[in-house]
């Protein structure tokens, strides 16, 4: 049997899968420059496999595409289905049509008077002095007015006058749409008049109805409206998709990882919980295995080529119901990542008095100047300059045909002109190295602020934490960012490269659910909170298939202090005084004060159902070589960092061995990653394969 973990990413899609077909394992074989085998105990595979997103010459889906080569099939041929135990996927596809606003056209039914009030939003300053505000593009295309109203204690003001709104949605629907979102005031307390919109729509014929109460059951009209609009314009987009890997795996159990961090079976994927789906596959991947490593306290830290992804773990996965992604506003649970527009491919330029890394990105064509297609300067190429990347240890993919090295040689003689460049605009004298150097180091400080947003800037002692780096790019920089940040511990796992894909395999079926409360937090209230916990919970347990295995339930209650707006999120128990007590602790760590005297409101609650899945397991690796004989180097090079040139030896990742030793500066290099380890730190390979870094102070 073959289980396939994906993820499509926006340049590369990995595939990880894991298969106990021996002839399956042997047509891999033949090919070991494409697919990586590992083999674990029992008489099962894991293999890794990279191919780009989009090569719309070569096929339609790359996940298809890669469970076709894995499988040696043609593309012709059908897939053997049944030799296919589950998929279990993260995708960038609703993410991509949110960011250049490809999604389904929608109409906005709203309660009359409040036509705008989703454009309006709260009226946020991001740019404080920008005197010309460019506001976001909505993402339906007309609204229809509807005269309803509760009051916010359930009274019916107005009725809804359903012909009027019959011949309304006729005449939208006659122009072609056939999606659209309905978003009345107080309709996550009070329904009804939802619900008869609702059941109109659907005679009507529309095909993609998304309602807020369900949707968004809590408070707050513009960010419940925007999240029902987005799942509106990217649902039909996310069903379509989905439809087509499907009719291509027939009777195959598939699953997609949710923005949240917990899989979800296909048919109940919705756009509302896709924009995060690869991302928060990372995030489990390296929260997953950093555990397995004996790590509590992770801090991860995800580079690929546009962008850079760090999010915090300490015991549980850290989530927020507020996000704006893309210029929409959701309030749904998302892993909370922070995301920055630095990566491999962040592009490196002089503006005539300092240097500039990014945040424009020279992608995967043309890429950076090394790519052989003519692009600019970029990060990649900085490290190339500085010998923290030597075109020999680099897959010979690059130029027209893809099949040349990386080019050195440009690079080399790009910063030799960067250099004089700078030289006539500011009488400084630099070699080229110095300026790479100097590029590097604003990337390296870009990134490490990242990590401080989550972590330093909320009361948390980051010198406590593991850096757990991934990504194809994380493994050049990760030394230089543990130095900024005073940590002093680094894990790279062995499919540190494709962890986003990994990650789909190690996670769980999650299903969570909001109630809005929004009442002060007394023991007289406990008993009402069981109650719509009780019912949530019956919500969340019809979206799993719980025969298989046994539950846990996390219940989470959301507070804030009367009169603010900022929810922490704490544990729910019986005990108020627990409660409160939980709560002071965190608004003390984040916000530097307390305030004894003000009441707390219970905003909302959440119930998590998770059902535990089979995970794969590791393979532990054997020493065969005696302890006191240290691994051998491939070669030496030279690299530059700190500020001058060293001498620097190669080793391979899969010549390492257990309780092997390498102290910085050093490169290790693998088939998907590259891994500097800078002078004062030293590497070290556990018998689980991984490799941890530790500073040497």
């Amino acid at each position: 049997m073959l289980k396939v973990f994906a993820d499509r990413g926006g340049t590369f899609t990995d595939i990880v899968a894991v298969t106990n077909n021996q002839a399956i394992i042997d047509g891999l074989s033949k090919h070991p420059e494409r697919f990586l085998i590992v083999t674990l105990p029992n008489q099962q595979w894991i293999i890794v496999y990279k191919l780009l997103s989009e090569n719309p010459e070569q096929y339609q889906d790359a996940a298809i595409q890669g469970i076709r080569d894995i499988m040696g099939i043609s593309s012709n041929e059908p897939i053997p289905t049944e030799a296919i135990e589950v998929v279990k996927m993260g995708t960038t596809v609703a993410t991509n049509a949110l960011l250049e606003r490809k999604g389904e056209r929608v109409v906005l039914l709203i309660t009359k008077g409040f036509k705008d009030a989703l454009r309006i939003g709260y009226q946020n300053r991001p740019n404080i002095f920008a005197r010309h505000i460019v506001l976001p593009t909505m993402l339906y295309e007309q609204v229809i007015e509807i005269g309803e109203r509760y009051d916010a204690h359930g009274n019916e003001l107005i009725p809804i006058n359903i012909e009027q709104v019959k011949s309304d949605l006729q005449a939208v629907y006659n122009t072609g749409i056939r999606s659209c979102a309905i978003v009345f005031m107080h309709s996550d307390r009070y329904p009804d008049h939802e619900q008869q919109i609702a059941k109109l729509a659907l005679k009507i014929g529309f095909t993609q109805i998304s309602v807020s109460h369900q949707v968004s059951p809590l408070m707050k009209l513009v960010s419940r409206g925007d999240t029902t609009v987005v799942d509106a314009y990217l649902t039909p987009i996310l069903r379509r998709y989905v439809n087509q890997i499907a009719s291509q795996l027939p009777e195959v159990k598939l699953m997609f990882m949710k923005s949240d961090g917990g899989l979800v079976a296909a048919q109940q994927f919705q756009g509302k919980d896709s924009i995060l789906s690869g991302p928060a596959g990372g995030i489990v991947g390296a929260v997953q295995t950093s555990k397995r490593a004996g790590f509590e306290l992770v801090i991860t830290f995800d580079m690929g080529g546009t962008s850079t992804d760090v999010a915090h773990f300490k015991g549980e996965y850290e989530r927020q119901l507020d996000s704006e992604i893309a210029g929409a506003r959701m309030r749904v649970p998302v892993l909370a990542i922070n995301t920055i527009a630095a990566g491999g491919g962040s592009i490196l330029f002089f503006d005539g008095s300092s240097y500039r890394v990014g945040p424009k990105s020279a992608g995967s064509n043309p890429g950076p100047a090394c790519y052989r297609r003519g692009g600019p300067l970029a990060v990649t190429d900085a490290n190339v300059m500085l010998g923290k990347i030597h075109p020999q240890y680099f897959p010979s993919v690059f130029g027209i045909d893809g099949n040349l090295p990386l080019d050195k040689d440009t690079v080399i003689q790009q910063f030799t002109q960067l250099a004089q460049d700078i030289q006539a605009a500011t009488l400084n004298h630099c070699t080229p190295e110095q300026v790479a150097s100097g590029f590097m180091a604003i990337a390296v400080e870009n990134m490490a602020n990242a990590i401080k947003k989550i972590s330093l800037q909320r009361g948390y002692d980051v010198s406590q934490y593991v850096l757990c780096c991934f990504g194809g790019a994380g493994g050049q920089v990760a030394c230089l960012i543990a130095d900024i940040l005073g940590m002093k511990k680094i894990f790279l796992h062995p499919y540190a490269g494709v962890l986003s894909a990994y990650g789909m395999g190690l996670a769980d079926v999650r299903a969570i659910r909001e109630g809005g409360v929004e009442q002060p937090l007394t023991q007289t209230l406990i008993p009402k909170l069981h109650q719509l916990m009780e019912y949530l919970e019956t919500q969340a347990r019809s979206e799993i298939d719980e025969v298989r295995s046994q539950v846990e339930i996390v219940r989470k209650v959301n507070l804030k202090y009367e009169g603010t707006n900022s929810t922490l999120t704490v544990n729910f128990t019986d005990q108020v005084a627990v409660m409160r007590q939980e709560f002071e602790t965190e608004h003390k760590s984040r916000y530097g004060f307390i305030q004894l005297e003000k009441t707390l409101i219970v905003e909302s609650v959440s119930v998590e159902v998770i059902q535990k899945m089979e995970t794969p397991e590791e393979p532990l690796i054997i020493r065969t070589r005696s302890l006191d004989e240290a691994p051998v180097s491939g070669e030496i090079v030279r690299i530059f960092t700190a500020d001058r040139w060293h001498d620097t030896p190669v080793y391979r990742r899969e010549d390492l061995q257990p309780e092997d030793s390498i102290n910085g500066p050093a490169i290790v290099v693998e088939k998907i990653s590259t891994i500097v380890v800078e002078p004062n730190w030293n590497a070290r390979l556990s018998e689980c394969n991984h490799l941890i870094l530790q500073r040497k102070d």
